[in-house]
């Protein structure tokens, strides 16, 4: 599953939620694709922190900038 883009994993996790969300599957079957969606989640995230650590490296070796999460700015903007 490693193997995957995580464009492919994101389209997988899409797919799986349509099915959940249907409510149609068989309650085995709406396990495995849970269970298959909890680990589709998991190479996602790897993958994001991987492309998050190139992206910070190459900035640091151009320009010594640092990266800074989406979610600092965003709170910063809602105390205002």
């Amino acid at each position: 599953m490693s193997d995957l883009s995580l464009e492919q994993a994101i389209q997988e996790l899409e797919q799986i939620v349509v099915q959940l969300e249907q409510g149609e599957l068989p309650l085995e079957q709406a396990l495995e694709q849970f269970e298959k969606a909890v680990r589709l989640s998991r190479v996602s995230q790897q993958k994001l922190q991987q492309a998050e650590q190139k992206v910070s490296q190459l900035l640091q070796q151009q320009n010594g900038e640092e990266l800074t999460s989406f979610a600092a700015d965003g709170a910063e903007e809602d105390e205002s």
